[in-house]
């Protein structure tokens, strides 16, 4: 059982969210705030695990009191829940365990809550990254650790991830390059990136080097061949 926080200044939105994680039976105690600065006080006298915001109320906007939770001897994971998609990529970048949208369904506040659960103490992830694309009118979380390959497009990247999808960020594929090297993204060509954990086959003697990530068959640089076989026996070798 988990205790949980929601901070919302609109009472039917509060009161639909309580009702919605009460039907989950890992929820314990549920506290309650209309303002940031309630929350703040509830949560400097009583820890939770949880705490799920509402970006836009009087005073403390969510945002800064997910900040002011810092400050806490045991700061709670953060899950805002807004109407506001503008403010997803500032949300990740104070670590924030999940985002959702309003109205929330059931079945998305779970995933939510297993995420934090998956994420242990902190409800983050520090080998992980998140990145807010655009799809339409709606932003998507496309989490680093569910991308296979990246493929660049001029001055942007398109993250193919594990259910084939592909999202366009405005992020030069040079830049993911050094980001990630650690993460173990490895540069095959000057248009493509891959996970060495995704590559299932690689073909790197002869005529045409490449390697396979699944269906998919991505070519390698010639001038990068060495490089990209001994990153790919580095990476069986750990695994």
């Amino acid at each position: 059982m988990i205790d949980v926080l929601v901070a919302d200044d609109e009472k039917p939105a509060l009161d639909e969210l309580v009702h919605l994680l009460r039907t989950d039976d890992r929820i314990g105690d549920i506290l309650t705030a209309t303002t940031g600065a309630d929350a703040l006080r509830q949560l400097s006298q009583r820890a939770v695990r949880i705490a799920f915001l509402d970006i836009h109320m009087p005073g403390l906007l969510g945002t800064e009191l997910a900040r002011a939770f810092l400050s806490l001897a045991e700061p709670p994971a953060v899950v805002f829940v807004t109407a506001d998609e503008a403010r997803a990529v500032e949300a990740f970048e104070l670590r924030a365990a999940d985002y959702l949208l309003k109205p929330v369904r059931t079945e998305r506040l779970r995933r939510a809550v297993d995420r934090v659960l998956e994420l242990g103490d902190t409800g983050t992830d520090a080998d992980d990254e998140v990145l807010p694309v655009s799809v339409g009118s709606t932003v998507r979380f496309v989490h680093r650790r569910d991308i296979r390959w990246v493929r660049a497009q001029g001055d942007y990247s398109r993250l193919h991830v594990d259910d084939g999808t592909g999202y366009l960020v405005r992020i030069p594929i040079s830049e993911l390059e050094a980001r990630w090297a650690d993460a173990g993204f490895l540069r095959i060509h000057r248009s493509s990136l891959v996970r060495t954990a995704a590559v299932t086959e690689a073909r790197l003697s002869g005529g045409d080097p490449s390697v396979s990530v699944g269906a998919i068959v991505l070519p390698v640089s010639r001038r990068l061949v060495a490089a990209v076989r001994e990153a790919l026996v580095r990476s069986e070798g750990a695994g």
